[in-house]
C-alpha cells in the first residue's frame, strides 16, 4: 500500500455516489481483490483513481447483467491479460446466457407452481388452506 499525502482521485464516497455500488460492497470487492486496494491518504484514507473507478463501473455492470464474482474474475483475467480474443469474451458471455436461461426456466416452472397454489385457495377464512398442504406435501 503507497501512502499519499496530496489529495488525488476519488474517496471512497465519491466512488460510490459515481457507480452506485454501497461503500462496504466496495470494501468488500476490495478484500477479495478483484478491485485493486487504493492508495490511501496520511490520514488514512482510500484514494481510488480512474482506473479503479473504471474497474467498479465494469463490476456493477457485469453483477447487473447477473454475472457472478466467479465469471467476473474470469472477464477481469482476459482484460488484465490485455491480448484476449472477442471469441473468448464471447464465449464466457454465451454460457452465462445459457446459465440465465435455465434460471428462467426454472422461474417459469416456479410461476406455475405457484399460480396453481393460488388458483387452489379459496382465500377463505378457516384455517384448512391447500397452499399449506401443499407446502407440506411431501410428494413433490
Amino acid at each position: 500500500m503507497k501512502i499519499i499525502t496530496k489529495s488525488r482521485g476519488y474517496a471512497i464516497g465519491l466512488m460510490s455516489k459515481k457507480t452506485g455500488v454501497n461503500i462496504e460492497t466496495i470494501r468488500y470487492y476490495e478484500k477479495i481483490g478483484i478491485l485493486p486496494k487504493p492508495d490511501r491518504t496520511s490520514g488514512g484514507n482510500r484514494q481510488y483513481d480512474h482506473s479503479q473507478l473504471k474497474r467498479l463501473f465494469f463490476i456493477r455492470r457485469s453483477r447487473d447483467l447477473g454475472f457472478n464474482i466467479k465469471e467476473i474474475r474470469t472477464l477481469f483475467e482476459m482484460v488484465d491479460r490485455k491480448d484476449f480474443t472477442c471469441e473468448e469474451m464471447h464465449n464466457v458471455a454465451l454460457k452465462h446466457l445459457e446459465t440465465l436461461r435455465d434460471k428462467i426456466t426454472g422461474l417459469k416452472k416456479l410461476e406455475a407452481d405457484l399460480m396453481v397454489m393460488v388458483a387452489d385457495c379459496n382465500n377463505g377464512d378457516v384455517p384448512d388452506c391447500p397452499i399449506v398442504d401443499t407446502l407440506f406435501n411431501t410428494n413433490n
